[in-house]
């Protein structure tokens, strides 16, 4: 694997492995989950042990060109996604310029795999004055409804489900979508960061994993007693007609990407969503487990830093 940096991007060669010749944009940009720290997480196992080509996008301080989650309005780099086969999309709340909100609702608009984290079901919210044609796609948007989030992904921020620090996440295989190529090698995993709630999803979409609310914020604690009847979708994909597929998962906090599980799914979900459904290992590698990413927590980015301190 060959690693590059440079103002604003990280940049992963694979050099062996399905996935060469493919290459991956991550977009990275929350101010509680630390997509700037995940997105890398995850780029170092695509490349290193897929052989995908991974770039990862970083939200940027115009001022002082660091690394900075709280600015909502600048994510340079996107011009890659003209040249990216998947988009990885970890965003939330951005309220960016015409010219760069443009990028991302082209590679969209145009059919292309899109594999989204968390808080890319409210990626967008922009100001009621702001007079940008792209504030359509905020999440509480009437038209459309529910932006950006659930037109193409299949639902917006519709609210924790979980309590949010209190309990957390198991995620069970869907038993009936057993045979996905996405679910090979699965294994039950456990994620820190709560359940979202899900009110519905598309008839387009298959649920692949439930998320079982826990009653604590240990691996071992029980099955919440009353919020798990019924489960809320943690993991699904849309297939559309002559579309590439979408796939969402409300995990994957840096945090949370510390069990292997959740990361195989994810590495999966980019195989399938390129087409490669066919060449998903029986069991992906997934690389070792990370170590001390931040836990989630809102504005408790690390600060003062460019992107290359992020190398995963």
């Amino acid at each position: 694997m060959h690693t590059e940096t440079d103002e604003n991007s990280i940049l992963y060669q694979g050099t062996s492995g399905p996935g060469l010749g493919k290459t991956i944009v991550l977009v990275s940009g929350d101010e509680e989950y630390r997509s700037e720290e995940a997105l890398p997480i995850l780029a170092r196992v695509l490349a290193e042990h897929h052989g995908f080509t991974c770039r990862v996008l970083f939200a940027i301080n115009r001022e002082t060109g660091e690394v900075d989650p709280a600015t909502n309005d600048n994510l340079p780099g996107l011009h890659h996604l003209a040249e990216a086969d998947l988009m990885l999309l970890f965003i939330r709340f951005r309220q960016l310029p015409d010219d760069q909100a443009k990028l991302i609702m082209e590679h969209t608009q145009a059919g292309k795999p899109i594999v989204a984290i968390r808080t890319a079901t409210h990626a967008f919210r922009y100001a009621e004055e702001s007079g940008s044609p792209f504030a359509a796609y905020s999440f509480r948007s009437p038209d459309p409804e529910g932006g950006y989030g659930k037109f193409f992904l299949g639902e917006t921020w519709a609210g924790h489900h979980g309590k949010h620090g209190y309990e957390s996440t198991r995620g069970v295989m869907n038993a009936e979508a057993k045979d996905h190529p996405i679910l090979r090698g699965f294994e039950p995993f456990w994620c820190p960061t709560d359940v979202y709630k899900v009110n519905a999803l598309p008839e387009d979409a298959t649920v692949l994993v439930w998320g079982e609310v826990l009653v604590g914020m240990n691996r071992e604690d029980s099955p919440h007693p009353e919020k798990n009847n019924p489960r809320m979708p943690l993991i699904w994909v849309r297939e559309r007609d002559g579309k590439a597929p979408i796939v969402t998962s409300t995990a994957g906090a840096a945090i949370d990407l510390v069990d292997p599980g959740l990361r195989r799914v994810l590495v999966n979900a980019c195989y399938y969503s390129l087409g490669l459904g066919e060449r998903i290992p029986a069991c992906s590698e997934v690389g070792a487990n990370p170590v001390n990413p931040s836990y989630f927590k809102m504005g408790g980015f690390k600060s003062g830093l460019k992107p290359a301190d992020f190398l995963a």
